[in-house]
C-alpha cells in the first residue's frame, strides 16, 4: 500500500508499571471504608460546577438535569458514552456521519458534541473535571472515555456559564468510579452480528482509607457495511485516599484505537447500503491522561477542592477525496482523487481549584463556590495531500509521493474564574446566581511560511440566574436564564477566508477574524415525584448570536469551503418524560420538540440543492435562507420508550423503542430542495438476561428488530460513480446532483456472558 500511520509515542511500558504498582500497593480488601460507618440514609445530590464537589439536592436546581448511573451506561449495551447518552436522554439525537459506531455526533436540544474537525460544537464535555473537548476544534471522541469507568454521567442542560466555553446547549460531566463505590470484579465478554468480539474487565476494592480501581477494554468489529472496521483498546486506574476530611485520587486513561468509516451514500445506491462510496477513510486515536483530584475540610462548612491534569491524544487521519477540478483528458500531473494525511499531536496541561463554603448567611441556607480553572493546549497539526488514481472499487490506495502542505503549531489558553451561589430564601424556595469571566487565546504559528500567523483573544462574563420553587416535598418548580460563550478555533480561524477557500477536513489557507459565538437560554420546568413514579416537562428557548457555520464555496473541490459568523440561529423547545416503577414493571417514555432554525437571512453556495441559482454572480450556485428555516441534522420530533420486567429472579425482559422525525440534508438550509427531508423512522430493540446463578448472566441482545432500513444523516452533494456499474465518471461537469445518506446498522444480535463478584455494594 502507498500510505501508512503516523504513530505517535505508545506509552504502553507506563502502563503496565502503573498498573503493577496499583495492584502490589493495593490495600486488603474486606475491611470497611469509614465514610460508609455510619447507617445514613442515601441524599440525591446534583453536581453543578465542573470540578466534583458537594453538588445539590434536585428540589434547589433550576434545571432539567439529567443523571446517568453506572448501571443504565452498561445496561444501554451502547459501544461508548455517546451511544448510552442517545439512549437515555430524550432530547438527544445522532448523526452517523462517519460510518463507525465510536464516531458519532450527539446532538443535544439541538446542539453536537462531535469528532468531526469542523463541525459547530455546542456542548462541553468533562471527565472527572478534566475538559474533554479537543484543543484544535473543540471536538469530542468518544472512543477516548472507557465505558466500564463511568460511575455516573451528569447533563446539565442550557448554557451554564459555571462551565465554561462551548457549554451553548449544555455541559456533561462523565465521573469515573472508584474502589470504595464500586468494589468487587467483573468480566462482561460480547460475541456476535459484524464481526463482534469484546472483553470488558473492572476490578475494585479497600481498606480503611485506601482504594483502587483497575478496568480494561478490548473491542473488535469487522463493520456491517464493506469497510468499517473498529479496534478499541482501553485502560482506565486509579487509586486513593480518604478520611473524614480529605479525598485524593490519582487516576491514569489510556487508549489505542483504530477506527474505519464508511462515507455517505448516493440516494440511487440505498438498495446495497453496505457498500461503499470512495475509501478508505481511517483514524487512530491514542490517549494518556494523567488526573490528581482532591479535597479537603478546611473547616466543618468549607471546603477546598483541586485538580491538576496532563493530557496527550495522538490522532492522524486519512480520507479519500474526488477531485471536482479534474478535466478530462488528464493533463500531466492532474489525478481524479486525492488523499489528505493529517497529522495531530495534542499536549494538554491544566487545572482548577474551587472552595465551596457551606454555612447559613442571615440565618438562611447557602452554598457557594468560587474557583478559577486555566486550560492549555499545544497542538502539532501537519497535512499532506497524495495524488489518487481510483480503483475499479472506488478506492483511492496510492504510491504516489504525499506532498506535505500545512505544517501549523496553535497555542489554545482558556482561563475563567467562576462563582455559584444557591441561597434559601425560605424553606421552599431557593435562588442561584452564578457567573464566570472567561479569557481565551489562540495563537497560530505557521512552520511553512507566515500564511497562518495570528494571535486571536476573546473576553467575556456570563451571568446566570435561576429561581426554585418547591410547594410540597414531591413537586418543583423552576426558572432560569443563563448565557455562554464559544470561542473560535483554531480550525475555523485558519479557515475563514472567502477568497482562499481550504478543504476539510482542514487544510488551512488563512486566519481572519471571527466573532465569538454568544448563547441566551430561558428555561422553565415543573418535576415531581410520587408513587413510584417521577416525571418531568420544561421548555427552554436558546439563541445564538454570531453563529459560526461551514460555508461551501463556488467550484473546486466538494467539500472546499470557509467559516463565518452567520447571525443569529435558535434552539427552541419542549422535553417530557416519565419513568414508573409498578412491582416487577418498569417503564420510561420520553417525548421532546425540538425547533431548531435560522434567525438571519443567509445567502450560501449548494451547487448541488435543485433550487440553485445565480443570487451572487453570473456562475453562483446560490440558495436564500430566510429567518424561520430549519437548520439541518436536527430532528424536531423525538419519542423513546424503554419497558422492562422481572418474569422471576432469575428471568428479566426488556424492550425498547426510538423514533425521531425527519430531518434535512446539509447542503439543504432553505428546506426547498426537491429531495425533501430524510425520512424519520421508528426502530425497536430487545433484550433477555438469564441468571442463571447469583455471579452469572447471560443476556441476548437483538437491535434493530425489525432490520429497518434507515438514515440519521443526509447531505447534498455531486455522485462522482456515475459511471456504468457505478464506475468513476470522469467527467466532473456532468457529475449528477443528489441526496446522499447514511445508513443505520441493521438487525444486530449479540450475546453476552457476564461474571461479577459483589463485596459490599
Amino acid at each position: 500500500m502507498g500510505w501508512s500511520e503516523a504513530r505517535g509515542p505508545r506509552p504502553r511500558g507506563a502502563v503496565a508499571a502503573f498498573f503493577v504498582v496499583l495492584i502490589v500497593g493495593a490495600p486488603v480488601q474486606g475491611q470497611e471504608n469509614p465514610a460508609t460507618q455510619l447507617d445514613l440514609p442515601r441524599i440525591e445530590v446534583i453536581g453543578t460546577t465542573p470540578l466534583p464537589g458537594i453538588g445539590l439536592p434536585p428540589e434547589q436546581v433550576p434545571a432539567n438535569v439529567q443523571t446517568i448511573s453506572a448501571d443504565q451506561v452498561s445496561g444501554s449495551r451502547a459501544v461508548d458514552a455517546a451511544g448510552a447518552l442517545n439512549r437515555a436522554l430524550g432530547s438527544a439525537s445522532v448523526n452517523d456521519t462517519q460510518g463507525n459506531p465510536f464516531q458519532t455526533d450527539l446532538n443535544f436540544r439541538g446542539f453536537t458534541a462531535s469528532p468531526v474537525l469542523g463541525t459547530p460544537q455546542g456542548l462541553s464535555v468533562f471527565v472527572d473535571g478534566v475538559r474533554a473537548n479537543a484543543a484544535l476544534g473543540d471536538t469530542v471522541d468518544w472512543d477516548l472515555i472507557a465505558r466500564n469507568a463511568i460511575a455516573h454521567i451528569t447533563v446539565i442542560p442550557g448554557s451554564n456559564p459555571v462551565f465554561g466555553l462551548n457549554s451553548l446547549g449544555g455541559a456533561v460531566a462523565v465521573t469515573t468510579k472508584s474502589g470504595f463505590e464500586f468494589p468487587g470484579t467483573s468480566v462482561d465478554v460480547t460475541a456476535g452480528s459484524f464481526g463482534r468480539r469484546s472483553a470488558e474487565f473492572e476490578t475494585g476494592g479497600h481498606g480503611r482509607t485506601v482504594d483502587y480501581f483497575l478496568a480494561g477494554t478490548l473491542f473488535e468489529q469487522r463493520g456491517w457495511s464493506d469497510r468499517s472496521t473498529s479496534r478499541v483498546q482501553q485502560a482506565f486506574a486509579k487509586t486513593g485516599y480518604q478520611d473524614a476530611t480529605t479525598d485524593l485520587d490519582l487516576s491514569f486513561a489510556f487508549a489505542d484505537n483504530r477506527l474505519q468509516g464508511s462515507q455517505t451514500l448516493p440516494r440511487s445506491w440505498l438498495d446495497t447500503p453496505s457498500q461503499d462510496y470512495s475509501w478508505p477513510d481511517i483514524q487512530t486515536n491514542r490517549l494518556a491522561l494523567f488526573n490528581l483530584k482532591g479535597s479537603h475540610y478546611l473547616s466543618e462548612h468549607l471546603l477546598l477542592g483541586a485538580d491538576a491534569y496532563y493530557r496527550f491524544v495522538s490522532t492522524t487521519v486519512f480520507n479519500s477525496n474526488m477531485n471536482g477540478n479534474f478535466v478530462p483528458p488528464p493533463a500531466p500531473g492532474d489525478y481524479p482523487a486525492s488523499n489528505a494525511l493529517n497529522g495531530i499531536g495534542e499536549r494538554r496541561p491544566g487545572g482548577s481549584i474551587q472552595l465551596t463554603y457551606l454555612g447559613d448567611v442571615a440565618g438562611h441556607k447557602n452554598t457557594l463556590a468560587v474557583g478559577a480553572s486555566v486550560d492549555r493546549g499545544d497542538v502539532d497539526f501537519t497535512q499532506s495531500n497524495q495524488d489518487a488514481l481510483v480503483s475499479s472499487e472506488r478506492g483511492t490506495v496510492s504510491t504516489l509521493a504525499a506532498v506535505l502542505v500545512t505544517s501549523l503549531k496553535s497555542t489554545s489558553t482558556y482561563e475563567g474564574l467562576y462563582g455559584t451561589d444557591t441561597w434559601a430564601l425560605d424553606p421552599r424556595t431557593y435562588w442561584t446566581v452564578s457567573g464566570r469571566f472567561n479569557r481565551a487565546t489562540i495563537d497560530l504559528k505557521d512552520q511553512l511560511g507566515t500564511a497562518l500567523n495570528g494571535h486571536h483573544a476573546y473576553t467575556r462574563f456570563n451571568p446566570a440566574s435561576g429561581l426554585t420553587f418547591n410547594p410540597w416535598s414531591t413537586l418543583t418548580a423552576y426558572a432560569a436564564y443563563n448565557e455562554g460563550m464559544r470561542a473560535p478555533t483554531a480550525v475555523e480561524l485558519t479557515c475563514a477566508d472567502p477568497n482562499a477557500p481550504c478543504s476539510l477536513p482542514n487544510a488551512f489557507a488563512s486566519d481572519p477574524e471571527l466573532k465569538p459565538v454568544i448563547s441566551r437560554t430561558y428555561e422553565l420546568g415543573v418535576r415531581g415525584h410520587t408513587n413510584g413514579l417521577k416525571w418531568r416537562v420544561s421548555g427552554f428557548d436558546t439563541e445564538l448570536n454570531d453563529d459560526i457555520q461551514f460555508i461551501s464555496s463556488q467550484g473546486g473541490a466538494i467539500s472546499a469551503g470557509f467559516f463565518r459568523n452567520v447571525g443569529k440561529t435558535r434552539r427552541r423547545g419542549i422535553e417530557s418524560g416519565l419513568d414508573l416503577r409498578a412491582g416487577a414493571w418498569t417503564l420510561g417514555a420520553q417525548y421532546s420538540l425540538i425547533d431548531a432554525t435560522y434567525r438571519t437571512r443567509l445567502v450560501l453556495n449548494s451547487s448541488a440543492n435543485s433550487t440553485a441559482a445565480p443570487l451572487t454572480c453570473a456562475s453562483c450556485t446560490d440558495i436564500a435562507v430566510t429567518a424561520g428555516d430549519r437548520i439541518p441534522g436536527i430532528p424536531r420530533h423525538i419519542l423513546k420508550f424503554a419497558l422492562s420486567t422481572e418474569l422471576d429472579p432469575a428471568w428479566t425482559l426488556g424492550a425498547q423503542a426510538s423514533g425521531q422525525s425527519g430531518v434535512f440534508a446539509r447542503g439543504d438550509e432553505n428546506n426547498r430542495d426537491v429531495n425533501g427531508p430524510v425520512p424519520g423512522f421508528f426502530v425497536f430493540s430487545l433484550e433477555g438476561r438469564y441468571r442463571p446463578a447469583p455471579r452469572w448472566e447471560v443476556a441476548l441482545r437483538v437491535d434493530n428488530l425489525f432490520d429497518r432500513t434507515y438514515s440519521n444523516y443526509g447531505q447534498l452533494s455531486r455522485n462522482a460513480f456515475s459511471g456504468p456499474g457505478r464506475s468513476y465518471n470522469s467527467n466532473p461537469a456532468t457529475w449528477p446532483a443528489e441526496q446522499f445518506r447514511s445508513v443505520a446498522a441493521p438487525r444486530g444480535i449479540w450475546l453476552i456472558l457476564s461474571f461479577a463478584t459483589d463485596q459490599d455494594r
